[in-house]
């Protein structure tokens, strides 16, 4: 079929837009976080779950959870987990993954072929694609990105700071405190389900000054009315110290933000409670690099000795691993500079005196 159009008559060509009209998704994270928020969002226009549950096709069970945890934690919290990828059997070893990354550390500027010839050296066999998959998936893949990172490190162990390292993210992110006390950070830490004793879990206050930790063992969920009375005990054993507690750093985690409860307790003791961002541990670094230990140090090894039936029992084990901690265990990190905890609140404490 053949159009005829009029003598002189001017056609106006057809111009594609060089843009689409609304923004793409580019990961499937964003995805699924804006499913998350339409379905919200279609269920309060029209008023009707039921209709936005079966528009999206999803269950009333799964939508009631997306909205509890959006009025909980705000929008941000529906972004899906990251979820930690798995070991393969004929994955690099760990250790020699280490090693790797304190090799590139100091020596930067050399090329996966000189970085397998070192580890050789040290007797680990290991051929320069895998060192190359190795620093990609660290981030390190570059040469200015092991520069930058190289700098990073020296600008947090002498303060020199360069150009390079201004261009490197930061490792993690740890609040300071000036003087015993000025912040604590609580966390919860699940231990087990312990066979003859139930779910058992860890309540942690450590000191951001000092590092200096205080743990209550609790039977089952922690509650607002537990972690109250967790907070009443660190009140109490500082003010023991000669110290005030001025201020707590918290997570988002029902026992702290789930409702009024705690914050009016901590307003009522005249305390400030510091909240992190959602899904940000890195911000809680201090207590979880704790809570880690511990579980390295005390609960694994507590658990291939003995054999536990009661709450006071794990109670007694903490407390007696956390006297070794305070005292004798030697914390190498760039801010304890290998001192204990015990060390650090006597020199706060001779400060105080001066």
């Amino acid at each position: 079929m053949q159009i005829h159009l009029p003598v002189g008559a001017v056609v106006d060509p057809v111009v594609l837009p060089s843009e689409p009209e609304e923004p793409t998704t580019g990961t499937p994270a964003e995805i699924i976080y804006q499913r998350r928020v339409r379905v919200l969002d279609h269920a309060r226009r029209t008023g009707n779950v039921a209709e936005a549950c079966r528009v999206f096709g999803i269950s009333r069970k799964t939508f009631y959870e997306w909205r509890n945890v959006a009025e909980l934690y705000g929008l941000d919290a529906l972004w899906p987990k990251d979820r930690r990828r798995p070991q393969q059997p004929n994955e690099t070893p760990t250790w020699i993954v280490v090693e790797l990354l304190g090799i590139a550390a100091v020596e930067p500027t050399i090329g996966c072929r000189q970085y397998a010839d070192r580890l050789a050296e040290r007797g680990y066999r290991i051929g320069k694609t895998a060192v190359q998959e190795i620093l990609v998936d660290h981030g390190l893949g570059r040469r200015h990105q092991r520069v930058a990172r190289a700098a990073a490190i020296t600008a947090a162990t002498t303060g020199l700071l360069t150009e390079a390292a201004a261009e490197d993210e930061p490792f993690g992110f740890c609040h300071y405190s000036p003087d015993p006390g000025g912040l604590v950070a609580l966390d919860s830490f699940y231990i087990g389900n312990l066979k003859g004793v139930g779910k058992v879990y860890q309540l942690t206050a450590v000191d951001t000054a000092t590092r200096w930790a205080m743990v209550l063992i609790v039977l089952g969920t922690p509650t607002t009315t537990t972690t109250i009375r967790f907070l009443d005990q660190v009140i109490r054993r500082w003010r023991r110290h000669g110290h005030t507690v001025r201020a707590v750093l918290t997570d988002n985690g029902p026992e702290y933000a789930g409702g009024r409860a705690f914050r009016d307790a901590v307003l009522a003791k005249g305390l400030v409670q510091v909240r992190i961002p959602p899904r940000s541990p890195n911000h809680n670094a201090v207590c979880e690099r704790f809570q880690g230990t511990a579980l390295q140090e005390c609960w694994r090894p507590a658990f291939h000795r003995r054999r536990f039936t009661s709450v006071r029992q794990l109670q007694a084990e903490i407390d007696a691993w956390l006297i070794r901690y305070h005292h004798r265990r030697r914390n190498h990190s760039d801010y304890m500079r290998g001192r204990t905890p015990a060390q650090m609140l006597s020199i706060h404490r001779d400060r105080k005196a001066a």
